[in-house]
């Protein structure tokens, strides 16, 4: 890995954690999520910022859709420590660089990694890969001409059952299959309620190009009862929302042919440190 592919943020820069961030990325000529970081210094602050003040000590953190390790070496680098991080990411190349990214942080002992995607069903698959935006790969036939990688997917519950009896802290950001992970997911959400926090990619056109909705991840994230947030990252503050509202924004994108829009949702209590 070329020096121009290292990327480094100080203390000053990403506020919250013991220790600098460090990862090697993809060329960020070629790459979304790498060139975003190298030019931005952060990805998507005000999720980052939401991410590290959601972390409580002895937290279960889970990150579905880990690409090169960002969100789950905040974790492993936040004071408050986790009891445990689990990172699942299926593509072969973000996992090489992510377990890299572990040992450059000097917590591949904290954060155990699974190269799988995360769903309903123990199933084989094919990754139907971006190769401009590594953080886009899907594991479904949708638009576009895309290449294929074969991947395994894993019942989320099944699987990380072994290791825990409940989730504290969630990401789940994976292109259009949020649904399909948060039902394999469901049986251990539900032991984790009211104590779970959840940052998930609401994307209507995606999921129903995946064979669900935006109504239908709306409905299943509700019914765990916790409150619900839009995250607006232009004014980098949470906006109380709800199920209603946000079901009648979904339906509301699916009736404009090609409308891609998105937003990032939260699930839970609100962190005390984000208005500090």
């Amino acid at each position: 890995m070329s020096e121009e592919h290292r990327w480094q943020v100080t203390l000053d820069e990403i506020e919250g954690l013991h220790s600098e961030l460090t990862l090697n990325t993809h060329c960020p000529n070629s790459d979304l999520v790498s060139q975003k970081l190298h030019s931005e210094r952060q990805w998507e602050p005000f999720e980052t910022r939401l991410w590290i003040a959601a972390q409580k000590s002895g937290d279960v953190v889970v990150d579905v859709g880990a690409n090169l390790g960002y969100f789950s070496i905040l974790s492993a680098l936040h004071p408050q420590r986790a009891a445990q991080i689990f990172a699942f990411e299926p593509a072969a190349d973000n996992v090489a660089l992510l377990r890299t990214n572990l040992v450059l942080n000097n917590c591949q002992a904290t954060i155990k990694v699974a190269p799988v995607a995360l769903g309903e069903l123990d199933a084989d698959a094919s990754l139907h890969r971006n190769e401009h935006n590594r953080g886009d790969h899907q594991i479904y036939a949708g638009d576009g001409d895309r290449t294929q990688e074969a991947i395994t997917v894993r019942h989320g519950a099944n699987l990380l059952g072994v290791h825990t009896n409940h989730v504290d802290l969630l990401k789940v950001d994976t292109q259009g299959s949020e649904y399909a992970v948060m039902k394999g997911l469901l049986p251990l959400l539900q032991a984790s309620a009211p104590n779970l926090r959840i940052l998930l990619e609401l994307t209507p056109y995606s999921l129903r190009l995946a064979g669900s909705s935006g109504r239908a991840l709306v409905t299943l994230i509700a019914e765990l009862g916790m409150p619900l947030w839009i995250v607006d990252h232009i004014e980098h503050r949470l906006v109380p929302s709800y199920a209603q509202a946000l079901c009648q924004w979904a339906d509301n994108v699916d009736a404009s042919p090609g409308d891609r829009g998105f937003m990032n949702i939260y699930a839970g209590s609100a962190p005390a440190k984000l208005s500090q």
